[in-house]
């Protein structure tokens, strides 16, 4: 005899970590955000057989609604097989009954299964899962597919990239695109440096996503919602956030470019100039072009010293891992020495952080399948795929509906009704600008 109880929150977390389904959205750290900072009721769930052995969990979300309804929602959907169609079943009717208990009108999940995968070459490879009949049995058991979205509509990104860290590093690194290893190869001879930070420097990591929500046009969080996250995350020996700061000390850049600027003139210098020979004549245009061009760089890097200090942090990206796995969960970055190439350099970085802590993947966290010119992700997209990583199609998410009507109302009406006023407003605000013209 199955059954649906609340487990003790570490036995949960546990379970999570160490099942092949564990992502960080439906780990104890993100349900303990989630109550503090999203206004959600967590709940653990686990699904128990007679020897009261934990066979499958949840992290459930409670959202609540007016007149005291709510919905419910797995991020990532349940930490399950979902081969095991009984099992599924039963969690299935299981949580249903605990959501109308709640007055719960619908349960959302958007499970961790993959149904398309193309690797760095753009060659579409087999998936180790039975998507399909995994969506016939969802369909089967009632559950309301939302569609096969192609942006950001969603709860969660239904695209993302992985990388695969059980592959040796020489052979990740193979799988960047050309001009990735060259970027990073240059951000190294610049000396640029990426450090690990601390909560401290959540002040400089924030700074970069203002500027970069600002540049982007994306809607970011304030300093306490980082914060709160890389607490709650780092309290949770089952869970971790680091922080890695991508920085610039101009002084040892300058020291770098001059060493390169003498090996070359030592290169002229041995060069016959009273006899050259056609190929020694190329090489003497080559060098004087490379002279030229990093006479210049001094010369940019000594005015930006002047006018911005010696050390900049110009990217920070926070890292979330759970698991055996990490996600890139938010990064920021400067406008200015871009040409640093310091970004690349700190992604870099932490993915060398991740493979030498044995993790096995590392996930971008977050594409869009809407490859088409005039979309504005299209250039994150772009930046993202230079990492060689599997570009992944998850299946999407599904509601399992059980309040039609409340359903009805809050998911088609409310939705319009909103956006009626909204139309309304704007209107009556040109015509009061016309008015007063």
């Amino acid at each position: 005899m199955l059954k649906l109880i609340n487990l003790n929150k570490e036995e949960f977390d546990e379970f999570v970590k160490n099942h092949s389904k564990s992502h960080f959205l439906q780990s104890l750290s993100w349900g303990e955000f989630a109550k503090v900072k999203k206004n959600l009721t967590p709940y653990y769930l686990g699904l128990v057989n007679e020897d009261n052995k934990i066979i499958a969990a949840t992290l459930l979300l409670q959202k609540m609604l007016p007149m005291n309804y709510c919905y419910f929602y797995a991020p990532r959907g349940y930490v399950i097989d979902y081969n095991k169609k009984e099992i599924l079943r039963v969690m299935t009717n299981k949580i249903v009954e605990f959501a109308k208990k709640k007055k719960g009108i619908f349960i959302k999940i958007d499970p961790d299964i993959i149904i398309k995968k193309y690797n760095y070459n753009n060659e579409e490879v087999p998936v180790d899962n039975n998507h399909e009949e995994i969506f016939k049995t969802l369909k089967e058991l009632g559950y309301k597919h939302q569609g096969f979205t192609k942006n950001f509509e969603t709860m969660q990104p239904r695209y993302t990239f992985r990388i695969d860290l059980t592959q040796d590093l020489d052979t990740i690194v193979e799988h960047f695109s050309k001009t990735t290893k060259q970027r990073i190869q240059k951000s190294n001879k610049l000396e640029t440096i990426v450090e690990i930070g601390t909560k401290k420097d959540i002040d400089e990591f924030y700074h970069l996503m203002m500027l970069t929500e600002n540049r982007k046009d994306f809607i970011s969080y304030n300093k306490d919602y980082y914060e709160t996250l890389y607490e709650i995350f780092n309290g949770n020996k089952n869970s971790k956030a680091t922080l890695f700061l991508g920085k610039v000390n101009l002084s040892k850049t300058i020291k770098s470019l001059e060493r390169n600027l003498k090996r070359i003139n030592d290169q002229i210098s041995i060069l016959p100039i009273d006899n050259l020979s056609k190929s020694s004549k190329a090489k003497l245009t080559e060098l004087t072009k490379q002279k030229e061009n990093i006479n210049n760089e001094i010369a940019k890097y000594k005015e930006y010293k002047k006018d911005l200090g010696n050390d900049l942090t110009l990217s920070a990206h926070m890292i979330i891992e759970y698991g055996d796995k990490a996600w890139v969960l938010y990064a920021g970055n400067h406008n200015i020495l871009t040409e640093t190439y310091v970004n690349y350099n700190t992604y870099f970085e932490h993915i060398k952080y991740c493979k030498e802590k044995g993790l096995k993947i590392y996930d971008q966290f977050g594409t869009i399948g809407d490859l088409s010119e005039g979309n504005s992700r299209l250039g994150l997209h772009e930046f993202k795929k230079k990492f060689g990583g599997d570009y992944i199609e998850f299946m999407g998410e599904w509601d399992f509906v059980t309040n039609k009507f409340m359903y009805f109302i809050f998911t088609k009406l409310v939705p319009f009704y909103r956006n009626a006023i909204r139309k309304k407003s704007k209107k009556e605000l040109q015509n009061e600008v016309r008015e007063n013209n």
